[in-house]
């Protein structure tokens, strides 16, 4: 089988994410993709998340009825601060005949060789950068003292292009607070249960963290 993994804060999910996801499946001959929610993202300690079980509940509401979307709770389960190595290396060892993809932006790649482990990273799960169409090329040589030729050639093969569409959860967020329209910009099962539990109602959740 061939897996995606998706992982971010999804605080909320929005059509960008799925957006992704689907091109992904698509681009990448994936079999499924899982997105991932973080306990606790490294570089946003200092910030408060939505419980993961409503990050999870929306997730789920939003993928709802598409069979090669679902829903991973490792790290939640986890918990703690939630880091990528390790959570490919359970993946890893729970899936060892599954090729597992790392599905991550543009901006994220040109990160890598500093997060937590890079080297195992490129390991355990072949990195897929997605570029939004008419950017600019990814530069993978910054990649070459984190992964091999062969890796990085890899990388290169299943690069993926996506649709330019400019949504972030920081921004619905403040949509929802401020009381401005979301639609068409997050699922309608996913605006409505951030209605009904009230969520992002204050000011305060603006400084919520992003995807």
């Amino acid at each position: 089988m061939r897996l995606g993994i998706f992982g971010g804060t999804f605080d909320p999910v929005h059509l960008g994410h799925l957006l992704l996801a689907e091109v992904c499946l698509e681009q990448c001959r994936l079999d499924q993709v899982w997105f991932v929610p973080a306990a606790l993202p490294p570089h946003k300690q200092q910030r408060t998340l939505t419980p993961g079980s409503q990050r999870v509940e929306m997730l789920q509401l939003a993928i709802s009825g598409q069979r090669s979307l679902d829903v991973s709770t490792l790290e939640l389960d986890r918990g703690g601060i939630s880091y990528t190595w390790e959570t490919l290396s359970a993946l890893r060892d729970a899936h060892p005949d599954t090729d597992l993809f790392f599905l991550m932006g543009a901006d994220s790649l040109a990160d890598l060789p500093r997060w937590r482990e890079p080297q195992r990273i490129c390991e355990l799960a072949l990195p897929v950068a997605v570029r939004r169409v008419g950017s600019a090329e990814l530069d993978f040589n910054l990649l070459d003292s984190i992964a091999s030729p062969q890796r990085i050639a890899e990388m290169r093969q299943f690069q993926v292009e996506m649709p330019l569409i400019e949504l972030s959860s920081t921004d619905l967020r403040e949509r929802f607070s401020t009381g401005r329209s979301v639609r068409f910009r997050t699922p309608r099962a996913v605006e409505k249960y951030v209605e009904t539990h009230h969520l992002y109602s204050t000011s305060d959740d603006v400084a919520r963290s992003t995807p």
